[in-house]
């Protein structure tokens, strides 16, 4: 039996009886609910129900009349996301100032290579900042600036551009402004950030100055999903390297920015090959998937980590020498 996973998403005031309402009404229209998660942060209510709607008894536009009239009757957010028939997944960018990531996403997108099977796009480049306008449409792409001019960002005209362009996953390439549960709740699991440490060292900001203080010889750069704690969302994939004595703040970055295009792009392909999934707070690879994910240190690397001593087995030594051999 073919299934047809469909994702929603309710938002808002934590009202009694909400899931409740919104399960009957899925019962009612022959629905088979797969999961269900919810949460609580800063007064924000987020309720995720994956369902299976290939037997649903109504209409696709039908149901998310009824779920929008039921979140208006209960003054929440409800969105409805189907199985797309679009073959092109599509990327939201959200930027800030620098443009080191950016740019290599955006070339990424030009090459084919944002997704393993090259079916996926970038349809707008959304700042708080306007900086990046031009970057943007060198590459044909619309800018928003979503900001106030000193960088705090619209929220509700972001959530409406997200919508406007219906997007499957949001890549922040160095967005330098933290998302509130508004956001975070209704796209939670299709945000991908890239951060300048080894996670969990040296979380939020100035990061490559935290492991100058800190002394630190070997640091790198994290891609992970966003949640509403910062910088503390599921790992998807690291690169590290090497802190040389006396590095200035200027010499890390300069070693670390790099890395930080590579790490958020293979975020990206790994999610949209839907080769990752996320069980009790941590990323694994599903089994079976075709790509080849590059989570850490590459082969070269692996290969020379000794791989002894092992707690509770001797050290393999050569036999000593035979009296008078020499």
């Amino acid at each position: 039996m073919t299934r047809e996973l469909t994702e929603i998403t309710v938002v808002g005031g934590d009202e009694t009886g909400l899931i409740a309402r919104v399960t009957s009404l899925l019962f009612e229209r022959g629905i088979n609910i797969e999961g269900l998660d919810q949460a609580v942060r800063d007064g924000v209510f987020r309720m995720t129900t994956r369902v299976d709607t290939a037997e649903m008894t109504t209409s696709r536009g039908e149901l998310r009349r009824a779920l929008a009239e039921l979140g208006r009757d209960l003054d929440v957010d409800i969105q409805v996301r189907f199985p797309s028939d679009r073959d092109a997944r599509r990327v939201a960018l959200l930027v800030t100032k620098e443009t080191h990531v950016p740019e290599a996403m955006l070339e990424a997108e030009a090459n084919g290579e944002l997704a393993e099977d090259g079916e996926a796009e970038i349809p707008v480049v959304i700042g708080n900042r306007g900086d990046l306008r031009s970057l943007a449409e060198r590459y044909g792409k619309p800018f928003y600036d979503v900001g106030d001019g000193s960088g705090n960002t619209d929220e509700g005209r972001l959530l409406d551009l997200l919508a406007e362009y219906d997007v499957d996953l949001i890549a922040l390439a160095r967005y330098m402004r933290i998302l509130s549960p508004e956001v975070v709740f209704r796209y939670e699991g299709r945000i991908v950030n890239v951060h300048p440490s080894l996670l969990p060292a040296f979380p939020g900001a100035e990061a490559y100055r935290q492991a100058k203080d800190a002394g630190v010889r070997i640091s790198g750069v994290t891609s992970h999903y966003v949640t509403t704690d910062l910088d503390q969302g599921p790992v998807i994939a690291q690169r590290a390297f090497d802190v040389p004595d006396g590095a200035s703040v200027e010499e890390i970055k300069r070693r670390g920015q790099p890395l930080e295009a590579e790490v958020l792009l293979e975020a990206v392909r790994l999610h949209l090959a839907d080769a990752i999934a996320v069980h009790r707070g941590t990323v694994h690879v599903r089994e079976g998937t075709d790509a080849e994910p590059d989570l850490g240190l590459p082969a070269a690397a692996s290969e020379a980590n000794p791989d002894e001593p092992v707690d509770g087995e001797p050290l393999t030594r050569p036999d000593p020498p035979t009296p008078g051999s020499d």
